[in-house]
């Protein structure tokens, strides 16, 4: 009997572990970055542009202001088909194994814990709604001198943001603190 409680304990442990990452997979990572460039800055924002529009990304004009220099995409975010599988599989086998320990502790149940099994694509179907989202992305010229180039500080996803550094750096001679591709999470 002992060791059924702490099978008991231990799967629901997962089942808390499964919460968490669910919220981990679809947190708001927006992020706040400064970025420098040795070009003009009429040369920098059409790459971005260009770059951004080719990912999906749409400028918003009525809430970008020029005069103030300031540009904002929008942009839907898909969830992952596989991790929301992934996710699925994992919550339909630890809601089993939870109606298996639940069986062990209480046999008068018969069977019916085991139908727990069926909440596991749950798990899935939660991802998938808080992981698709619409994201926006802020652009704002800090600074533009033909001498210096120029200073741009955008807001946005971390994850756009590292692939805006990977991508766009060397084609435009990005660059920032490195902090983002520095990070662990």
């Amino acid at each position: 009997m002992a060791s059924t409680g702490s099978t008991l304990l231990l799967t629901l442990l997962l089942a808390v572990g499964l919460v968490f990452f669910l919220r981990a997979a679809s947190k708001d990572r927006t992020t706040v970055v400064d970025v420098r460039s040795s070009k003009p800055a009429i040369e920098v924002l059409s790459g971005l542009t260009v770059w951004l529009e080719q990912r999906g990304w749409q400028a918003v004009p009525e809430a970008s202001d020029p005069e103030r220099r300031h540009l904002l995409f929008r942009a839907q975010v898909a969830a992952s088909p596989t991790l929301a599988v992934l996710l699925s599989l994992l919550g339909g086998v630890g809601a089993a194994c939870l109606g298996l320990v639940l069986r062990q502790l209480a046999p008068a149940l018969g069977w019916w814990p085991l139908l727990l099994a069926l909440l596991g694509p749950m798990a899935g179907v939660i991802y998938r709604k808080r992981a698709q989202r619409a994201e926006e992305l802020e652009l704002r010229l800090l600074s533009h001198d033909s001498a210096t180039g120029s200073e741009l500080r955008l807001r946005a996803h971390r994850d756009e943001l590292i692939a805006l550094e990977q991508d766009m750096g060397p084609k435009l001679g990005l660059f920032s603190d490195g902090s983002l591709l520095s990070s662990p999470i």
